[in-house]
């Protein structure tokens, strides 16, 4: 799904579902502030609730090695930082 499939997708379910209507350019704006809030909260080791959906939030992960699969030479992968997602259990048992 693209980012204007998604928007075009959430305006007709909260015509249908909610009857309100919201222009694309609001949905368009609301995602990408939630794009920018996420990443500021996650940067801060916050965690980020997104109801029915999950929970994002941020993890480190411990240097490794691992190989170049080009030469297969061993490589040091440096530790870091990096998203998590955990799914609610309503989106577990929709599955």
């Amino acid at each position: 799904m693209t980012k204007t499939e998604l928007i075009e997708r959430i305006t007709e379910d909260l015509r249908i579902q909610h009857m309100r209507t919201t222009s694309k350019g609001e949905l368009l704006a609301f995602l990408d502030s939630l794009a920018a809030v996420t990443t500021r909260a996650l940067l801060a080791n916050d965690s980020v609730p997104l109801p029915g959906i999950g929970k994002l939030s941020a993890s480190q992960r411990a240097a490794r090695s691992g190989r170049n699969p080009a030469t297969g030479e061993s490589i040091k992968i440096p530790a870091r930082r990096v998203p998590h997602f955990s799914p609610s259990k309503m989106l577990k048992g929709a599955l």
